[in-house]
């Protein structure tokens, strides 16, 4: 499971990437060229170990910048934007490959980890994070457990997506009900069924 995101703002929408592609080998192989390419970063969201967060690399680095700007750690950042994200593109990153590679101290990668540039994977292994994300997850998962449940709800644990959509968003859904829906689909959390009345959402039996 992967989003492609800006790191949007409740009220703002971007559709789960592999929904708006018919041809998910194809996406696989363009997305690989694009990270080779340093064109996108790959975030670990954190909620789930295969979920994962597909950001451009220059807006990565336009909100890192901003999210440190005029704070101690803004050397440092700068630094790791600098030597570290055109040079490699892992999801991850190990102490040795911080200090030798990168030349980074151990009070530097504490200084990323608190800028939010860095998160703990284990003891000396960190995720590339975003500052301020957390947010977003936090939303993110509430707004795909409240749409779950409102299918479990329904009858047959099934509903048109029209109606669906047509519906009040629950508080919990921040993001917006179609956000979500392309989430579920991408996700392959629900079924679509092709109906005379329109497609049709239901939950796969477990």
């Amino acid at each position: 499971m992967r989003f492609i995101t800006q790191l949007q703002q409740p009220g703002e929408q971007t559709p789960t990437l592999y929904l708006l592609n018919s041809c998910r080998i194809s996406w696989m192989f363009f997305e690989k060229e694009l990270q080779e390419q340093g064109e996108i970063r790959i975030i670990q969201l954190g909620f789930d170990l295969d979920a994962h967060g597909i950001v451009f690399t220059e807006d990565y680095r336009t909100r890192v910048l901003k999210a440190c700007d005029g704070r101690p750690c803004a050397g440092v950042v700068q630094k790791f934007l600098a030597s570290v994200l055109p040079a490699c593109g892992d999801l991850s990153f190990q102490q040795d490959q911080m200090t030798q590679t990168y030349g980074f101290r151990d009070p530097e990668i504490t200084h990323l980890v608190n800028a939010g540039v860095l998160t703990v994977r284990d003891a000396g292994s960190w995720w590339l994070a975003v500052p301020g994300a957390g947010r977003f997850i936090k939303f993110f998962v509430k707004g795909r457990q409240a749409l779950l449940s409102m299918l479990r709800r329904a009858k047959y644990r099934e509903l048109l997506l029209s109606e669906l959509l047509g519906r009040r968003s629950p508080s919990a859904v921040r993001l917006g009900l179609a956000y979500h829906v392309h989430d579920l689909i991408g996700a392959q959390l629900v079924d679509c069924v092709p109906t005379s009345s329109g497609t049709l959402l239901r939950l796969p039996d477990t």
